[in-house]
């Protein structure tokens, strides 16, 4: 593997320190997806990097890249901040975090990259925090092949009965059960409302946050983000359990 790319779209997703003045980056592109790079001496105080390289700032970014770990050559900022304070500083980074963890590093998700900025862009503009955070995961998995079947049952392909009580089983979809309660037990009316976004109702945004917290911790395989704990309190009440619980 070597490349030499110039001037790519590309947002910070996560740094860390290396070696004594220098960073590695998690970046994501927009034509090459997720990748690292090492920021040499990112971290000196004479650097012009240091007030480029922040999450939610639109960047273009130039790197080298031999291995599966590049070195960036260039970054410059291309656009607005996108502004996010309190529960949208949160969000954005429970989004990272989560990109951080689906993506596969080098594969290219222009789709991807774009549903991204159309979240910050609209939780930096003050839409409800919950809402666009529940259209962002289904969104994502749905671009990552994991799309949920919310309209017919896993079992004989009937449409989803709106009276009626599923069992939705992350590996296998929406199982028709006769009992009405449980982790994973949902009505199929609000199945069928959740397949339809219809997150302006806090009834559907907080069964569609029960559903997707399901979801995501099964395509996680078990690992736990970090912004959880935090989450958790911030989406209590109104909003429901935090979106990845």
């Amino acid at each position: 593997m070597s490349q030499r790319v110039h001037q790519q779209s590309a947002y910070l997703l996560h740094q860390r320190p290396f070696r004594d003045s220098s960073q590695i980056l998690d970046v994501l592109s927009v034509d090459h997806g997720k990748l690292s790079l090492v920021a040499r001496g990112s971290r000196s105080a004479k650097s012009r990097l240091a007030g480029l390289l922040r999450p939610f700032q639109p960047l273009k970014v130039s790197w080298s890249l031999r291995s599966d770990l590049g070195t960036l050559t260039g970054a410059e900022i291309d656009g607005r901040l996108q502004t996010l304070v309190g529960d949208t500083l949160m969000a954005g980074y429970y989004v990272n975090e989560l990109l951080l963890n689906l993506l596969h590093r080098h594969d290219p998700q222009p789709e991807v990259f774009a549903a991204y900025e159309q979240t910050l862009a609209a939780m930096a503009r003050g839409h409800d925090v919950a809402a666009c955070l529940r259209h962002f995961e289904l969104e994502l998995l749905r671009l990552l092949g994991y799309a949920l079947n919310l309209q017919t049952d896993a079992v004989s392909d009937a449409a989803i009965d709106p009276q009626r009580h599923y069992e939705f089983r992350p590996a296998q979809g929406a199982v028709p059960v006769h009992r009405e309660t449980g982790g994973g037990v949902f009505r199929g009316a609000e199945l069928l409302a959740i397949g339809e976004e219809r997150f302006d109702d806090d009834e559907v945004l907080r069964e569609a946050g029960r559903l997707l917290r399901q979801v995501i911790h099964h395509h996680l395989d078990g690992r736990e983000l970090k912004t959880r704990k935090v989450l958790k309190d911030l989406h209590r009440g109104r909003l429901g359990a935090p979106p990845n619980e």
